[in-house]
């Protein structure tokens, strides 16, 4: 048992090793300091851990969240899969989508966007709910 927390003590914590998600993190932090919205701040702190930290959520869950969050922007800073069926028409971003998620997204009448595509269509961040 000690082994093992002397391991943990060494084990170095890595961040993304994606060239594309590390842009995308100082693009937020940018974003963040330049419109002093806290929100952005809050998104590349969550793109910033390893991908193995990252929440990978299904649409059937998706679906129920737009059905709270109606008119809202649902944000995943992680991957959305294709399991499940959707009876809303959400908007989603995220950081990745599988295509099945998106051929599904797509037939129900929402949209998918990624993270880069929302920063570049400026949405406010009164209309995005992050979701964990």
């Amino acid at each position: 048992m000690e082994f093992w927390k002397l391991v943990r003590r060494m084990v170095k914590r890595t961040g993304p090793t994606k060239g594309k998600t590390k842009r995308l993190v100082c693009l937020l932090e940018s974003r963040a300091r330049k419109e002093k919205k806290a929100i952005w701040l809050d998104i590349a702190e969550k793109l910033a851990k390893p991908r193995r930290q990252r929440p990978s959520i299904n649409l059937w869950k998706l679906d129920k969240l737009a059905a709270v969050f109606k008119g809202k922007n649902l944000l995943i800073a992680g991957k959305v899969l294709g399991n499940g069926s959707l009876n809303e028409k959400p908007a989603v971003i995220a950081l990745e989508f599988s295509r099945q998620a998106i051929e599904k997204i797509g037939k129900a009448g929402g949209k998918a966007l990624t993270i880069e595509e929302a920063l570049q269509k400026k949405i406010e961040p009164k209309t995005i709910v992050i979701v964990k």
